[in-house]
């Protein structure tokens, strides 16, 4: 009769509670009944297997079951704890854990099928449609790899330019010009031909600030915004340079001087042309004007309170920049100059060209100067010249500058030009309205270009010695010509000339009067964080003068400009055709916008920190889609660089080449959110905002 055995240790210093001969016979018999139910358990693997299945999920919990099945055939209870039985219950734990993969895997099969079953012909057609979404996603993921595989390295090594780069301006480095070869003027000039890739972001100044809004920036800047010495600022230059004042860390910009006043000047030249002031401007037919060697804007800031729009148009300059300042104001303004290429702007871009003390020799070079100042203007527009040398005649002692003078009276007159009046140091001129003057003229120089050579949109072609313009259909003079603001809207016959239909055009305004609403609702860093609400009417909208200086990119037929005013906002919008889409500038300019023709795959001629928000619609597929000239990352690197600090970037292109421009802006630094616009358009946005980083922190 077997007796249970006993494994308890009593308190006397470990003695057992059998005597010796009593445990020595109970371990054999353990021993013996451990082997004999190890022998057993292997030889009813199965039947283990089989109480395994049927009563899987009781074996887990305790080992109740396998000892009650031990109890039965050896009528005695062993130690659960034993190694046989660890070993049995491993095997059963495995065998357990099989079934149920398996029951799992012909469940899947089974709902599988049955899915499959229930698929009806629409469903196939969204199973499809998401097929290929899936497949246009792999291309996708594959192309971005492929872009940026070969320069993934360096995307990452893209650090910050140095100190000396801050107000960088690809182009126009007058250093390198000279080692090139370009001398007698011609180093001052653009060449792009030899730029080095800019591969480092540009940093602002330690002590930038962001500017003030308009029209409150329009007078007052930040000194460490630009590049410019105090001595710049207090000392004489021209008419309007001379309107700063230094105050500690501002620029402030007046209307009156101690020897000039603007307003008294705009009436001057309102009196000459036949009207009140400068605020009847529009209705002798001006909109826009250039102005050349502005200098610092005060001009153009000046005539912007009476709807028109003033272009400012100066050469490079490392400091005291004109460009640079009256960009800053709020003004428009880029580089160029009139040395040896044609500006790239169509014929008849503008209303008035003004030039006060600009330091043009406009009787050097046979009058090549003039000859493209006449090309700028539209029939009937009007150039206006305030300098010393005007007066020369009332000076006779000064002969040099008499002779001078009388060269530039026998140019204009032979293009044509009425000289209205003079009154001091300012004269005005007016352009013909009447093609037949050529053919009365005296002279024959300069002559008419021919079809052929008579380009509407040079793009810095050389200065050409012939009048342009005489061929074109927009031969329309400014006095028959609607007036702003309805020259926004064209009409049927207008678009004729340019070759697009009512339709078209209509449909263009339509689409940006509705996009320009999302879009302003999207410029706030709401949309980067985690935020509940879209933006939109739920979430308070930025305010109408957020925003002052916008590059479109890719304007088409200027309707983002258009949608922009129309809405209100306080901007002006720089409009820029590339070189690579079809001219549509000439329909721009004659909706009373400003633009520009550019390629960019060159550098824009811009300073660091010039616009408040950069827009492109298609330009990214346009650019890079077939046969790219450049890389994207070059681009992307050029906009950084004229983008301010907290500036907007709004992109539009397939959904593709978006995610490429985004991952390359999260190299910029840049925060970067895809927005879907519609649920079956295979477009998206990409709104990015730069950051405000300085050179402190880096």
């Amino acid at each position: 009769m077997s007796r249970t055995l006993h494994r308890g240790v009593s308190s006397g210093g470990g003695r057992f509670s059998q005597d010796s001969d009593d445990f020595w016979e109970d371990s054999q018999k353990k021993e013996r009944i451990d082997k004999e139910s190890g022998d057993r358990i292997r030889k009813n693997g199965a039947d283990d297997m089989h109480l395994s299945v049927k009563l899987p999920f009781a074996y887990l919990f305790t080992g109740r079951l396998f000892t009650k099945h031990i109890m039965k055939e050896n009528s005695f209870i062993s130690d659960p704890s034993s190694p046989g039985l660890i070993r049995s219950r491993q095997r059963v734990t495995l065998s357990l854990l099989r079934y149920s993969l398996a029951v799992i895997v012909v469940l899947a099969l089974t709902g599988s099928f049955w899915w499959t079953l229930s698929i009806t012909s629409a469903s196939r057609g969204k199973v499809f449609h998401g097929y290929r979404r899936l497949q246009e996603q792999i291309v996708s993921d594959l192309y971005e790899i492929g872009d940026l595989s070969s320069g993934f390295s360096k995307l990452r090594e893209l650090g910050y330019c140095l100190e000396e780069y801050e107000n960088y301006v690809p182009c126009f480095n007058i250093s390198e010009n000279l080692d090139h070869g370009f001398s007698d003027g011609k180093e001052y000039d653009r060449h792009c031909e030899h730029v080095t890739k800019q591969n480092c972001l540009v940093l602002p100044s330690v002590n930038y600030r962001i500017p003030l809004r308009w029209p409150t920036g329009r007078d007052v800047i930040w000194l460490q915004n630009v590049k410019i010495t105090a001595q710049e600022v207090l000392s004489s230059g021209s008419l309007t340079k001379r309107m700063m004042m230094l105050d500690q860390d501002q620029v402030s910009f007046r209307s009156v001087s101690s020897n000039f006043d603007i307003e008294d000047y705009s009436h001057l030249i309102a009196e000459i042309i036949g009207e009140r002031n400068a605020s009847y401007f529009t209705e002798a037919g001006i909109r826009t004007i250039l102005d050349i060697e502005c200098g610092y804007g005060s001009f153009g800031a000046h005539l912007s309170s009476h709807q028109l729009l003033t272009m400012c148009l100066a050469s490079y300059e490392a400091s005291g920049s004109q460009v640079q300042l009256t960009l800053e104001r709020g003004v428009p303004a880029m580089i160029g100059s009139f040395r040896t290429k044609q500006l790239p702007y169509p014929s008849f871009s503008y209303d008035m060209v003004h030039c006060a003390r600009c330091h043009v020799e406009w009787d050097k070079k046979g009058g090549l100067y003039l000859v493209e100042v006449d090309r700028l203007l539209r029939p009937g527009g009007y150039f206006v010249w305030t300098d010393s040398l005007v007066n020369s005649q009332r000076t006779p002692r000064k002969k040099d500058n008499l002779k001078k003078w009388n060269a530039v009276r026998l140019l204009t007159e032979n293009l044509c030009w009425e000289m209205l009046s003079q009154q001091d140091e300012t004269v005005v001129w007016k352009k013909t309205t009447e093609k037949k003057c050529y053919a009365a003229r005296k002279s024959s120089s300069p002559s008419l270009c021919g079809k052929d050579n008579d380009v509407e949109s040079p793009y810095y072609r050389n200065l050409q010695p012939c009048i342009a313009g005489t061929h074109s259909r927009r031969w329309v003079p400014i006095d028959m010509r609607r007036k702003w603001p309805a020259q926004v809207q064209v009409n049927s016959a207008e678009l004729r000339i340019h070759g697009f239909s009512i339709e078209e055009f209509g449909e263009d305004s339509l689409n940006w009067n509705s996009a320009v609403v999302n879009f302003w609702s999207l410029l706030s860093p709401v949309i980067f964080s985690d935020h509940p609400k879209r933006p939109g009417d739920e979430d308070p909208s930025p305010p109408y003068n957020m925003l002052r200086n916008v590059l479109d990119m890719n304007a088409h037929f200027g309707g983002f400009n258009a949608a922009l005013l129309q809405t209100g906002k306080s901007v002006w919008v720089m409009n820029v055709i590339p070189t690579r889409a079809p001219n549509t500038l000439p329909l721009i300019v004659d909706r009373g916008f400003l633009g520009v023709l550019h390629d960019w795959c060159e550098p824009f001629p811009t300073y660091p920190r010039t616009y408040d928000l950069i827009h492109a619609q298609g330009l990214l597929s346009l650019e890079f889609g077939e046969k790219p000239r450049c890389q994207m990352m070059d681009l992307f690197v050029e906009m950084d660089r004229i983008l301010r600090p907290e500036g907007w970037v709004i992109l539009k292109d397939i959904t593709r080449v978006i995610e490429l421009a985004r991952s390359l802006a999260t190299h910029l630094k840049w925060d970067a959110r895809i927005i879907e616009i519609e649920n079956n358009s295979d477009e998206r946005l990409l709104v990015c905002q730069k950051p405000f980083l300085k050179q402190q922190f880096i």
